[in-house]
This record gives structure tokens, C-alpha cells and sequence, in this order.
């Protein structure tokens, strides 16, 4: 076998590793960005903790064959890159934000998440969905309130104790 095949297959191996640990992996349309876009939009997906990359459709295809998913045959044609998530939700946001600022150069194609394929609306209704801290942090924010209003409570109680008393010794004094 030649040495383009086995880096092809390497190339496969890792492609099919980077879906396998990925909690979401969607599959962009890109035509015309410049090398300033371009570089803007690597960016934001840094921040967000996205892997983006292009990719040779065939490699995308047979990474997604080799693991039973044929879902995205169709959608692998075109120019084509991939971004895989460590969320559920922030490479379809990225994607969908960028998709709007770059008018007719960025659109999603479609995603697999959770095992499943997505189409375009829906990755936009995952783009518009809260991140699982959000979701976590308004959770917890939810569940402090009650303890701070009842500890709250809890030191008027003293408080107005207090102010009771030194009135009344203020009253004695007099």
C-alpha cells in the first residue's frame, strides 16, 4: 500500500476519534471567507472550546461510515469543515452567530449530536438553547435565593431584638 493511503487511514482514525469524543460535530459550509474572517472565526471557536477544521469530505464520510453512521452521505459534497464541540450547544453557536455575520459565506449544513443527526434548524434551535453551566449556574442561583432570604430572616430577628431593647434602655436612661 502506497504512503498516501496509510496517512489517509491515519487521518480516518483520528477524524473518527475527534466524533467519538465530541459532543457535537457540525458539518459547515464556507465559501469566500477571507484569510481576516477566517481568523476571526478560528478565534471564537477557541474561546468556546471548539475544534475546527477542514477536511476532504471522503475522509469525513468514511470516519462516519467506519462508525456505522451513514446519516451524512448527502451533506458531505461542497466545500465542507467540521467543528467538533466539548458541548452540546457552543460550535452550533459559534456557527449560527458567524452564519449571521458573514452573510452567504458561513452556513451549517447539518450536526450529529447525542448519536443522532440534526438538521439546520435544528442546530439553530440548539444554538439558541442555554450552555449546561448556564443552565447549572441559574439552577444554583435559583437554589441560593430561598437560603439567603430565610438567613436573612433569620438576622432581622436579632437585629430587631436589639434596636428593641437599646430603645427601651434609651426610654430607662431618660
Amino acid at each position: 500500500m502506497s504512503a498516501n493511503f496509510e496517512a489517509k487511514k491515519v487521518v480516518v482514525e483520528e477524524i473518527k476519534q475527534k466524533i467519538q469524543d465530541a459532543k457535537s460535530v457540525v458539518l459547515v459550509k464556507f465559501n469566500g471567507l477571507t484569510v481576516a474572517q477566517d481568523t476571526e472565526l478560528r478565534r471564537e471557536f477557541s474561546k468556546n472550546n471548539v475544534e475546527y477544521k477542514v477536511l476532504k469530505n471522503t475522509l469525513i464520510r468514511r470516519a462516519f461510515n467506519d462508525l456505522g453512521i451513514t446519516d451524512f452521505d448527502e451533506d458531505l459534497n461542497g466545500p465542507t469543515s467540521v467543528a467538533f464541540g466539548s458541548d452540546e450547544t457552543g460550535a452550533a453557536k459559534v456557527i449560527v452567530e458567524a452564519a449571521k455575520k458573514y452573510e452567504n459565506k458561513v452556513a451549517v449544513k447539518c450536526a450529529f449530536v447525542e448519536g443522532g443527526k440534526v438538521d439546520e434548524k435544528g442546530v439553530q434551535a440548539l444554538a439558541a438553547m442555554p450552555s449546561k453551566e448556564e443552565l447549572i449556574a441559574k439552577m444554583l442561583g435559583s437554589l441560593q435565593a430561598p437560603i439567603s432570604n430565610f438567613v436573612g430572616v433569620l438576622s432581622a430577628m436579632p437585629r430587631s431584638l436589639v434596636i428593641a431593647l437599646n430603645a427601651v434602655a434609651e426610654k430607662k436612661a431618660q
